[in-house]
């Protein structure tokens, strides 16, 4: 998975401080308020996580400003960083549906144009 779609980012655009939070809410797909708030619970609880979001802060890269085309597109490279697996076999269902569909199109338009029939059993 090389694609920059599936790579973590900082996402200023939606962050409050270093858009460390908001990547991470991006990233997983989960809103950036429980990320936001299970950060504070962790760094008043531990302290370390204060150090690991200036690290992440500085090392992560900016989110590109066009990543994604829409909505639907984002949420898509979320389940395929969530589970590479199933969003193929989603995609591929899909492709079965389209496919199923397309053959009943075919069937009807064949089945009810008898010329159009003649011609492709004469190219057989």
């Amino acid at each position: 998975m090389n694609s920059p779609r599936t790579r973590f980012y900082r996402d200023k655009v939606n962050g409050k401080f270093m858009g460390v939070c908001a990547g991470i809410a991006d990233y997983t797909g989960v809103d950036a308020l429980w990320v936001r708030l299970g950060f504070l619970v962790l760094a008043f609880s531990m302290g370390w996580p204060f150090l690991a979001y200036f690290v992440l802060g500085f090392l992560a890269s900016k989110k590109p400003p066009h990543l994604y085309g829409d909505r639907q597109e984002q949420q898509f490279w979320q389940r395929v960083r969530q589970s590479p697996a199933r969003t193929a076999r989603e995609v591929r269902a899909e492709f079965r549906d389209i496919d199923r569909r397309l053959a009943d199109v075919e069937s009807f338009y064949v089945n009810s144009n008898p010329r159009l029939s003649a011609e492709i059993e004469k190219l057989r």
